[in-house]
């Protein structure tokens, strides 16, 4: 919801950039719509109109500032933390479902009717699913013009418009200037070495290489054996502070051989995405994460993108939940000394929990070999055009059918792969099942509280999964985890108590942040996790991690 007015005008008064994205302010006199933070002449209180979104001020025909770009600012931290309908179908319209199933399978997705996720949404937002998903691809079509030299017709195809007469008339009405326009003034700005926006507003990167956009290293195990891969850059804005130091240390600690890396200072990854495999490479920079993306389908831009600012926890409020967790005493000094920790999350919810199986009661080294088997068993390859990265983590579905595979080879294969306790595979196994059925649902969309009690009857699953799960890949940022030895050991060196029911009890004034707190008592230890990596991390081998 938009915060009430006079709040809204102290905000574009002062050119507060912790409200862009939290709302949009429209001149009724300009018919332009903008971001509080807007460096343009502050207009009259009179004059201004806010929304929460920037489909409900294009819809009340509003178009883009082409000075702050507010279609680039950070996402709402509302929607990313929201556990109702409407949260869950503002990341769902954000992963590219509407896109790809229409109004129908969102409503599906959701368990209710498409009027009702309607009404929902119009209600709150002012605008519904089709506008939201229509503004969506208005903006990946910026990024596309800008940002590559793909033939406008491919960008109007990538960016997901069914004609490009559509697509010339929503950009046009988005940015008053023709996609040709778009496209010459970035150019344009480059030649003169100049920014076509200023230059605290993030805006997509040049691609780094001559012809990216164009065909070019093939993808191995891709869908159709033909396919190439199409590598963009493009920057992801957050609201600072932050501090990247466990966010990143984490995710390559716990790296998978072969599926993640740490090289030449970014976090490398290759993901499954609706259309086809992908590698990110994610580098931390002062304002904005440069995301650089190798696709195999364009298509997939806007769900690449939206699952990079979920795995690094890019669209959080650190205003918000540091001055939550200031207020304990105890965390105080913890929060000051790193402002805006993030949660880390994943690129991948199923294959996360998958891996959270695989790490149940053993170390992290073990749980990164034993996943290193199973990506080698049954993991789709591929080439990495830069990187050493060879295989994308395998589907749920797919270890399903290799464990009711009868033939022997298959069989040998997976036993080797899953080395582990009898126990523990068929826990692994019982998940897998779930995922594969959609009972168990983990995705953007996922109803939190419904995946954690799914979770919570496999047999062998206890809170410790549960809770790492939710955490990073449902998303709740109220996920806790006071049983686990590093939490307890983190507290009981701050005079918390250790025992989980009563630090659950102390922590109660640490929610709706609880997910964070867990961060700044994971950092209080001397571990991996904890710290940036460094250029010596590049080579990730198993190996490594026996």
């Amino acid at each position: 919801m938009v915060p009430d007015t006079e709040l809204c005008v102290r905000a574009v008064a002062s050119r507060d950039a912790r409200f862009d994205g939290q709302f949009f302010t429209a001149v009724r006199t300009t018919r332009i719509y903008c971001r509080p933070s807007c460096p343009a002449p502050t207009p009259q209180a009179r004059n201004m109109t806010f929304y929460p979104t920037a489909a409900a001020a294009q819809r009340a025909g509003y178009r883009a500032c082409k000075r702050c770009r507010p279609d680039t600012t950070p996402g709402s931290p509302e929607w990313d933390v929201r556990a109702d309908v409407v949260g869950r179908a503002m990341r769902l319209i954000g992963d590219g479902v509407v896109d790809r199933e229409g109004v129908p399978g969102l409503a599906h997705r959701l368990g209710y009717s498409p009027r009702q996720v309607q009404r929902h949404l119009a209600a709150e937002l002012g605008a519904g699913p089709l506008q939201l998903a229509r503004a969506q691809r208005a903006q990946t079509a910026r990024l596309l013009a800008e940002g590559t030299d793909l033939p406008l017709a491919d960008v109007a195809f990538a960016a997901g418009f069914g004609s490009l007469r559509t697509f010339n008339e929503t950009v046009q009405e988005v940015y008053a200037l023709t996609p040709g326009d778009l496209r010459r003034r970035a150019k344009d700005g480059i030649r003169r070495g100049r920014a076509v926006v200023p230059d605290d507003v993030p805006r997509p990167g040049r691609p780094a290489r001559p012809g990216a956009g164009e065909p070019g290293e093939p993808v191995v195990g891709a869908a159709g054996g033909d396919a190439v891969w199409t590598t963009i850059t493009v920057r992801l804005p957050y609201r600072r502070p932050l501090t990247p130091d466990n966010l990143f240390g984490h995710l390559v600690a716990t790296a998978v051989p072969g599926v993640e890396e740490w090289r030449d200072g970014a976090y490398r990854s290759t993901v499954a995405l609706p259309h086809g495999p992908a590698i990110v490479a994610l580098a931390p920079h002062d304002g904005h994460v440069e995301a650089r993306l190798h696709l195999a389908d364009l298509r997939d831009l806007a769900a690449a993108i939206g699952r990079c600012r979920r795995a690094l926890d890019l669209d959080a409020d650190p205003e918000a939940v540091d001055t939550a967790l200031a207020a304990d005493t105890v965390l105080a000094p913890l929060v000051a000394a790193a402002p805006g920790r993030r949660v880390p999350r994943t690129l991948d919810p199923d294959a996360f929990a998958l891996r959270a199986v695989l790490g149940q009661q053993v170390s992290t080294a073990a749980a990164r070999t034993h996943a290193a088997r199973l990506v080698r068993a049954l993991g789709d390859g591929l080439v990495d055009p830069e990187g050493g990265l060879t295989h994308v983590f395998p589907a749920a579905d797919r270890l399903v059918r290799a464990a009711d595979d009868p033939s022997e080879a298959t069989s040998l294969a997976l036993g080797a792969a899953l080395a582990m306790p009898a126990s523990r595979r068929e826990t692994l196994l019982s998940v897998a099942r779930l995922l594969a059925s959609g009972e168990l649902d983990l995705g953007a969309g996922a109803d939190w509280e419904r995946a954690r009690a799914r979770l919570g009857e496999v047999r062998g699953i206890g809170p410790w999964t549960v809770e790492i799960v939710a955490m990073r890949a449902l998303g709740d940022p109220d996920a806790f985890v006071p049983g686990d030895l590093g939490v307890r050991g983190a507290a009981g060196g701050l005079g918390l108590p250790t025992s989980p029911a009563a630090l659950t009890a102390r922590a109660e004034t640490w929610r709706p942040w609880r997910a964070y707190a867990v961060q700044h008592l994971w950092a209080t230890g001397d571990h991996a996790v904890n710290r940036m990596p460094t250029d010596h991390h590049a080579s990730i081998q198993e190996g490594d991690a026996a």
